[in-house]
């Protein structure tokens, strides 16, 4: 199961990080940083799990929860700054599932996703943290990649796109389908970022960059990794 979380979150960095994280673990991820649009996105089609800071630039998130709650039962995650004992129980009342306070790290955000998907009777699935193929072995939970046994030395984004490509491994993966997932729904146009990481993921990982036995080109469409 491919589940869809809407990550709403004006601070870059955060966004980034928590995107970047749900992406490797297998999720589906959206972005918005303001109420607006993360109603709008909400509108136009459901996310399965809704991550929320309650500080944006248009108003308190917690308007946001209950406008959900009015008509549907996904669960809601709050992050925020705010650790005041009164700031959770107004969330919790107002239909928040889970209350976490920054900072925190990616285990607990995704523990306490799957916690909070469980209450809602949807079990979590295992995602795909290994990859093995020739002389290539990929292991995402230690951020592990190595050619020949030995250790390649990937930059983050490099490692995000190739963790997206072991995640459908043997698949097809398009262009806009990775830059979303990468780099966010704003950069599904920039190929050219594209062509740039995978050539450098080319260089690190194939015995022949210019003849891929690895991350093969579907021209015109986008990248697979190969699994046999």
């Amino acid at each position: 199961m491919n589940l869809r979380v809407l990550v709403v979150e004006d601070d870059p960095e955060i966004r980034a990080l928590v995107q970047s994280s749900l992406t490797v673990e297998g999720f589906t991820v959206q972005t918005a940083v303001s109420l607006s649009e993360a109603s709008a996105l909400i509108r136009h089609d459901l996310p399965d799990i809704l991550v929320l800071d309650l500080g944006l630039p248009d108003g308190d998130g917690l308007s946001l929860v209950q406008d959900v709650r009015k008509t549907h039962a996904l669960p809601i995650l709050i992050v925020s700054a705010r650790h005041q004992e009164t700031q959770k129980i107004r969330a919790l009342d107002a239909g928040a599932d889970d209350y976490l306070v920054k900072p925190f790290s990616v285990g607990e955000l995704l523990e306490r996703i799957s916690v909070a998907l469980r209450h809602r009777g949807t079990a979590l699935a295992a995602a795909v943290t290994t990859h093995t193929l020739d002389d290539l072995q990929i292991d995402l939970t230690s951020r592990l990649v190595t050619v020949q046994g030995q250790t390649v030395h990937l930059t983050p984004t490099e490692f995000n796109l190739l963790a997206r490509l072991v995640r459908s491994a043997g698949r097809v993966v398009t262009h806009r389908q990775l830059l979303s997932d990468v780099w966010g729904a704003e950069y599904t146009e920039h190929t050219h970022y594209l062509r740039l990481y995978m050539g450098q993921l080319r260089a690190k990982i194939e015995r022949d960059p210019a003849e891929p036995r690895h991350l093969l080109t579907e021209t015109g469409v986008g990248y697979r990794l190969a699994t046999g």
